[in-house]
């Protein structure tokens, strides 16, 4: 009978430490497919950290405010399998990010690429289910 509560324990551990693996989101989740957007502007922050980067760039609207927004990336082994690095991303560098917009409405979008000013323009999405696919 005790081995069997081991046992038992054990594996309950186990499970739960694996769980939240599970729980990573979908992008239908989160962003709105039909809701592409480009943004301009100049970096401010740089999270280089898993499960996803984030980039946070400040963009002037047509109204002249500067609104921060938080694009996230894929993974940064995924970027890095994708020629980007951290040092691409020094604070004040003018980017040019697509993506899709949050369904919620905040500044924040799920990004697909990011050009850079010396010409790159580089994949940035990540695989999340349900995203749209690159159009080439």
């Amino acid at each position: 009978m005790k081995k069997l509560l081991i046992a038992f324990i054990a594996t309950a551990g186990m499970i739960s430490v694996t769980a939240p693996a599970y729980a990573h989101h979908a992008f239908a989740a989160e962003y709105d497919a039909l809701k592409p957007v480009t943004l301009k502007g100049s970096l401010t922050k740089l999270e280089w950290v898993n499960p996803h980067a984030w980039l946070h760039v400040d963009v002037k609207g047509d109204d002249g405010k500067v609104t921060n927004w938080a694009i996230e990336f894929g993974s940064p082994n995924a970027l890095l399998r994708r020629g980007l690095r951290k040092t691409d991303f020094p604070e004040g560098l003018q980017v040019v990010i697509n993506g899709y917009r949050a369904k919620n409405g905040a500044p924040t979008v799920n990004g697909t690429s990011v050009k850079l000013p010396d010409g790159r323009d580089l994949f940035t999405g990540s695989s999340g289910t349900g995203a749209p696919v690159e159009q080439q």
